[in-house]
């Protein structure tokens, strides 16, 4: 399944997300991740990102995109290169 995470978090858990994320899927901007996922592997990405956040301040959305589907991405002013460290 194709899978967007978007997260907010503290200053000070920001580079252990940022580090997880990197474990999974490919970042398109500062805190900003997308890629293909199977189940197992979302799983344990919630599960790693989980134990790092403060569940009181913290915030992570993950969009899910179902097999054989892709969101359609529109970008506006300056783009990013593409992504060197694919899984």
């Amino acid at each position: 399944m194709h899978v967007i995470v978007v997260y907010d978090t503290a200053t000070q858990r920001n580079a252990k997300i940022l580090r997880t994320c990197r474990k999974y899927l490919h970042r398109v901007q500062r805190s900003v991740f997308e890629g293909q996922l199977t189940e197992a592997q979302l799983r344990r990405l919630q599960a790693m990102v989980e134990n790092v956040l403060d569940l009181t301040y913290d915030n992570v959305l993950v969009y899910t995109f179902p097999p054989g589907t892709k969101p359609q991405r529109l970008e506006w002013g300056a783009t990013e290169p593409p992504p060197t460290d694919v899984l």
